[in-house]
């Protein structure tokens, strides 16, 4: 299957179909121990280039940092790539949003290629040219607007994905469900994913709901937040974590829950919904508590989240299943009574 985007650039996204990547000049793949050793051999077998090299970083969001991008950019000067050079990501979110980095900072930017192999990668990171990584003030706060050349989707990655790693990706697949696609969503209530055939058709939908938000709204500077439900309230959780307790798909379903709480106590989201909405997450083994410590500390940990500007916090909410709400106009006192349900 091949989805045709126009973000920015015109690109493609290609679903089971990787059979060889012909390329010019030097080629840097990056990816992580773990990901190299399964399917590291099976994209050398289809890359055909002047010349390959390997570049490995540590597996984690820990790592999604400053330091591994000079890792990264000292080897791709040390082995002389040029602007004719492409990178590779082969890996889940950590590598996409690094090496799109990467490749947009390089040389004042080169080619690369996604190649998604969780996911959350293929139904998120991998579409929409968001870069980046992380420092100690919070997550993604570095980065860039980047496009790929071109990306593929492999569902047969997925067949070595630990399951806690798939619900990561599910979690992602039920943002966009919740927001966009009411059918999506009863997909979800009415499938397992156990087949390919149903994975292939969620990472099909998500990519096309994606690239739909994107190319309205390349740079965030409106509907595009929308994609980012569940955020506000999952960055605050993977900081106070410190990004080691929960992937980052679980981070997300419980920052779902607790805006569905906040939607639910203005009313644009009804009780039958919102537990609609929980019973799909439970049934993808994806967690939904958290104890909140102290709702006022919790409350101004958004102020580091991207999405808060001139000191209002911007939130996504469901308004009801299949629809959106978003405001910067919310209460402090309204966002701290539906932490405080989870204090």
């Amino acid at each position: 299957m091949k989805i045709d985007l126009n973000l920015g650039k015109k690109y493609s996204v290609f679903i089971d179909e990787l059979q060889e990547i012909k390329l010019k000049g030097k080629v840097a793949i990056i990816t992580n121990p773990k990901v190299g050793g399964l399917w590291l051999d099976f994209l050398l077998q289809r890359l055909d280039c002047e010349q390959k090299f390997i570049i490995t970083i540590p597996d984690g969001e820990e790592y999604k940092n400053t330091a591994s991008v000079e890792q990264i950019l000292e080897q791709l000067f040390s082995s002389k790539l040029d602007r004719k050079s492409t990178l590779i990501a082969l890996g889940g979110g950590v590598i996409s949003d690094i090496t799109g980095f990467c490749a947009s900072i390089y040389e004042r930017g080169i080619d690369f290629i996604n190649i998604p192999t969780t996911l959350l990668a293929q139904v998120d990171a991998s579409v929409g040219g968001k870069t980046g990584v992380n420092n100690r003030f919070g997550k993604n706060l570095i980065g860039s607007f980047y496009q790929p050349r071109v990306v593929y989707c492999e569902s047969k990655f997925l067949s070595t994905l630990p399951a806690r790693e798939f619900a990561a990706g599910v979690a992602e697949a039920v943002k966009m469900a919740v927001c966009f696609d009411g059918e999506l969503f009863k997909f979800f209530e009415t499938h397992d994913l156990k087949s390919a055939d149903e994975i292939s058709h969620i990472i099909a939908r998500c990519v096309e709901i994606k690239a739909s938000v994107v190319e309205r709204d390349e740079r965030e500077s409106g509907v595009r937040a929308v994609l980012n439900y569940g955020h506000t309230f999952a960055h605050a959780i993977e900081k106070i974590t410190n990004y080691k307790k929960f992937l980052h798909g679980e981070a997300v379903a419980i920052g779902m829950v607790m805006a569905n709480t906040l939607a639910r106590r203005l009313g644009k989201l009804s009780g039958e919904q919102e537990e609609r909405i929980r019973k799909v997450l439970q049934k993808f083994a994806l967690p939904i508590k958290f104890h909140v410590e102290d709702a006022a500390e919790f409350y101004e940990l958004f102020f580091l989240d991207k999405k808060s500007e001139n000191g209002k916090i911007k939130f996504i909410l469901p308004d009801g299943i299949g629809k959106f709400y978003a405001s910067k106009e919310i209460a402090k006192d309204e966002v701290i009574a539906a932490l405080k349900e989870f204090e």
